[in-house]
Parts: C-alpha cells; sequence; structure tokens
C-alpha cells in the first residue's frame, strides 16, 4: 500500500504527518523576505574599554619613538658641534718649531774654548801623477798632408808595426805616415801581390825574396816582412812621414 501523508482521524479532519510539516516548514523558509520587511542592523555599539586601550597604545608608540630618535639626533648634534676645522700642514708644522727665548739684557756669553791637544789632523796625499812620455817626433819636415794617428787593434800586423816603430825611437805621427803609406801599397795584406812589377808582401818589396835577409818565413809571416820594411825605409828615406811624402809626390816609394 502507498503511505499517504496525511493521518486519517476520527471524523472527517485530517491531520499533517511529520513529513508533510518538514516540507511546509521548508517552503515557508525559501520564500523570499521582501526588503521593507527586512530589519535594519543593529547599530554597533561603543566599548568604554576599548578606548581606553586604543589611547595607551597611542602614548606607548609616541613614547618608543621619543626613546629610540632622541638620543640618537642629540648625539648627531653634539658630533656636528665637536667637528675639528680643517688643520693644514702649515698649521700643524707650526707646533714642532723650536724657539729660544733670550733675555733683552742678558749679556753675550762667551764662546767656550776647546781644547785640540787631543786631536790630530790627517791630511790624505794627493797622488803623484805619473809622468807620461810623449812619442817624439823624429819625421821630416817637409809639407803635405798627413794622416792621423789611431791605435791598432791588438794582435793585428798594424800592432806588430807600432811597437817596432815605437822601439827604432819614432812617435806617432810617425807609425800614421807609416800605416797609410803600406795601406795605400799592400792594404796590409801578407800576401799582396803585384802582377805587373813583381812586388810583394806588405811592404811590396820588389822582388819579394829580398824580404828573405830578415827571415825564411817572409812570405808568410808578418813580423819579418815589417822589420825587413822598417830597415828599407829607414835606410832610404830616413822615417816613414819621408817615404810618405816621397809616394804623395811621385806615386811610389
Amino acid at each position: 500500500m502507498a503511505r499517504i501523508g496525511t493521518t486519517v482521524t476520527s471524523g472527517t479532519e485530517l491531520t499533517p504527518t511529520r513529513r508533510a510539516r518538514r516540507q511546509s516548514v521548508s517552503t515557508v523558509v525559501a520564500r523570499p523576505v521582501p526588503a521593507s520587511v527586512r530589519r535594519a542592523p543593529a547599530p554597533t555599539r561603543w566599548s568604554r574599554r576599548r578606548g581606553v586601550l586604543g589611547v595607551f597604545a597611542a602614548f606607548a608608540a609616541v613614547g618608543f619613538v621619543a626613546a629610540y630618535i632622541g638620543p640618537t639626533g642629540l648625539a648627531l648634534t653634539q658630533a656636528s658641534a665637536e667637528e675639528n676645522p680643517p688643520i693644514s700642514l702649515y698649521a700643524s708644522s707650526l707646533g714642532d718649531i723650536q724657539r729660544v727665548v733670550a733675555a733683552e739684557d742678558a749679556e753675550p756669553a762667551e764662546p767656550t774654548a776647546l781644547d785640540r791637544g787631543g786631536y790630530t789632523v790627517f791630511v790624505k796625499p794627493k797622488p803623484t801623477p805619473t809622468p807620461r812620455v810623449q812619442a817624439r817626433s823624429t819625421g821630416s819636415t817637409s809639407g803635405g798632408w798627413r794622416p792621423p794617428f789611431v791605435t791598432p787593434d791588438p794582435g793585428s800586423a798594424q800592432a806588430i808595426a807600432y811597437d817596432m816603430v815605437l822601439a827604432r825611437g819614432w812617435g806617432d805621427d810617425q807609425f800614421a805616415c807609416l800605416v797609410a803609406l803600406w795601406k795605400k801599397e799592400s792594404g796590409w795584406r801578407v800576401n799582396a801581390y803585384n802582377a805587373s812589377s813583381g812586388a810583394y808582401g806588405i811592404p811590396q818589396a820588389l822582388p819579394g825574396n829580398k824580404m828573405a835577409a830578415a827571415g825564411a818565413d817572409w812570405e808568410t809571416n808578418p813580423a819579418t816582412q815589417i822589420a825587413w820594411g822598417l830597415g828599407y825605409i829607414g835606410g832610404r828615406y830616413g822615417t816613414p812621414c819621408g817615404a810618405w811624402d816621397h809616394s804623395q809626390r811621385v806615386g811610389w816609394y
């Protein structure tokens, strides 16, 4: 049998059941209430306790700010007030100046006598210069251009000739003439050979075997050739510059 939402009572009345009541209640709740019928919200009531707490919170914030900012501002003000002015180098050096204040009426002090009895003065002697022996000039005094003196390279044929020139008592000017003379003749070459005349060696002996009188190695030894050449110049022209002047005039010596 189907359940009926109402119960049958005595008589002709119908009594609604619990389920029917719920439906009616939900129907009543779901109905919208008109705006005119709605109640206005109740005004918020001011609490005295809240007001007192707010005032205390404001005073506490102000006190905290004053306690934190006050000392800092005072310290900054004092620091700026106590800031020293810049000091220049001149101003800082004034404190190091030594001053002697003498009385105007004071008598001048007598100089203190120094006792020099216990002192000895040592003067370092100057070195005596070694006299330099100037090579004497023993050449011819005839006119003409004379070559300058040039120090020969050690170990060369010219160095050997320079020692022999000084040993004969001739000077640097004579050696300069000898260097120019034999440079013109042979270029100071030991094996210099003139095919047209047959002259040989540094002094250009003609013929070359004449130099054998100075040594058997006349063909290859520059000392042997130079010794013979200086003997020939001294015997015929007197000095190397005399042989040089003759060569300049005639073209040979």
